[in-house]
């Protein structure tokens, strides 16, 4: 016979994704929790949890035993009243940090506020960073842009251009676009993270346009700050605009991102389940 605690052992090892944490979440003893899962598989005859050096992914038996273990936990909770620690499913996501924190924070709520059953992990990072802790299992979906391209796969969220980023009571704030030149005699704010940061340098290179650096900041928000302040103009993705920021496209400058959502191979069946997951991408898409 199942004992409770087994599947609540493997439920945690689930959402949490390691047995450290998992062991933390259960407030067990981590070889308490390994002995557990021990005895279920001996229970079930074949292992559930395939356990290597970077991650610990599901097995098929531990596939099919997900679904009714949940189920059961479930209506534990139910006749409990409220869902425990351990069976609130934890989603991990890394978003990128070159979006707005104005953008990133009314997500967030929307998202808490939508399943409060779910536990959610935010990591942070510069798109490289996110798509190697995708790999290794470090997250289960990674919101960033061009992601679905480059992972053959995932969701696309929304798509934007480029242009000057200036105070909004800058004397171009108003333009339809302008050109390199006409900001050749602005101080710049460099975005030391911008995905783009390569092809905008070329771009006011080959035009002459050598502006004073008045800054150089790896905080995009700080960037837009100092825009906002009138310190200098820069060159960001359109979702910047806003908070005393306005984004004037450029001139000559074609380049787009699509911000998506891309989901790690073992986390396709959690990630498609969790509303959290679901209200975020709604409120990441309007």
């Amino acid at each position: 016979m199942l004992d409770r605690s087994l599947l609540r052992y493997f439920l945690a090892v689930v959402d949490q994704g390691s047995f450290t944490r998992a062991a933390a979440a259960c407030r067990v003893t981590q070889p308490t929790l390994s002995a557990g899962i021990a005895k279920l598989e001996g229970l079930l005859g074949e292992p559930v949890l395939m356990r290597t050096s970077r991650r610990v992914a599901l097995t098929a038996a531990g596939s099919r035993l997900l679904g009714h273990a949940r189920r059961i936990e479930a209506e534990f909770a139910r006749a409990e009243g409220a869902p425990t620690e351990a069976s609130a499913r934890l989603m991990r996501v890394g978003i990128v940090s070159t979006m707005p924190a104005r953008l990133i924070r009314a997500a967030v709520a929307q998202a808490l506020a939508a399943a409060p059953g779910e536990r959610l992990e935010l990591v942070e990072g510069r798109d490289r960073e996110l798509a190697a802790a995708l790999d290794r299992g470090r997250v289960d979906a990674v919101v960033a842009p061009d992601a679905v391209e480059r992972g053959g796969g995932g969701t696309a969220l929304f798509e934007e251009g480029y242009g000057v980023a200036m105070a909004a009571r800058h004397a171009l704030a108003g333009e339809a676009q302008v050109a390199a030149e006409r900001v050749a005699a602005e101080p710049m704010i460099v975005r030391r993270h911008c995905e783009a940061l390569s092809e905008v340098s070329r771009h006011f290179t080959s035009r002459g346009v050598r502006p004073f650096m008045a800054a150089r900041t790896t905080s995009d928000d700080r960037a837009a700050a100092f825009v906002a302040a009138g310190l200098g103009v820069t060159v960001m993705p359109e979702c910047f605009a806003g908070d005393g920021v306005a984004v004037v496209p450029l001139e000559g400058f074609a380049r787009r991102r699509v911000v998506g959502l891309v989901t790690a191979a073992d986390s396709a069946r959690r990630v498609a389940d969790s509303r959290l997951v679901e209200a975020l991408v709604a409120a990441l898409r309007e």
